[in-house]
């Protein structure tokens, strides 16, 4: 199950989604909250954390997040985040019940990853795009445009046939049009540049 811990928040910070079952994952910290305790309101024991990129909204909680559970912290292999395993590209993990694939995904971030479970059709696609079409900025330290294009149209290839929803950094999921939404953002991100 997928839980958006901070989907009421009021304060700059990114979702972060509790993904419940045989391997309890923490999908980003955020910051600016307490998502210890939103943890242990759903009485979960969590076992790891994966952040998709390492923009202080998503990673500002990882200290307290640490000094409250013992997990495994894990990103993109080139992060200068201090993790405790690097994600190579195309490498699998377990997040909640089922095996995720993790795809290196430059463009807002160097060091941003995706993560897709062809199983469940579902993505974690931090930063990278967002419902209706929007995409991640570009206009940042370390981002490219054109290198986002190009990374939208890798995980519009590789989810393609099987993208039933994706849980982006901001806003609501995509849970109607995801593969259209991914597609509109390739096409808005081409004319902006």
């Amino acid at each position: 199950m997928i839980h958006n811990l901070a989907a009421d928040v009021q304060a700059f910070t990114s979702n972060t989604f509790l993904v419940t079952g045989q391997q309890c994952t923490l999908v980003d910290t955020g910051s600016n909250f307490d998502v210890v305790g939103r943890v242990h309101d759903h009485g979960s024991a969590l076992d790891r954390v994966v952040i998709t990129h390492s923009h202080p909204d998503h990673i500002g909680n990882l200290g307290a997040v640490r000094d409250a559970f013992d997990v495994d912290v894990v990103g993109f292999d080139g992060s200068d985040l201090e993790l405790d395993r690097g994600l190579a590209d195309e490498q699998t993990l377990q997040i909640g019940d089922h095996e995720y694939t993790a795809y290196h995904t430059p463009g807002h971030a160097r060091d941003h990853l995706c993560l897709h479970s062809p199983a469940t059709g579902v993505c974690f696609v931090g930063d990278l795009v967002f419902a209706n079409g929007g995409f991640g900025r570009t206009d940042l330290e370390g981002a490219d445009r054109d290198t986002l294009v190009d990374s939208l149209k890798r995980i519009s290839a590789v989810t393609d046939g099987s993208l039933q929803e994706f849980h982006a950094g901001h806003g609501p999921a995509s849970d109607r049009a995801a593969s259209k939404d991914i597609e509109r953002a390739i096409r808005m991100a081409q004319q902006d540049n």
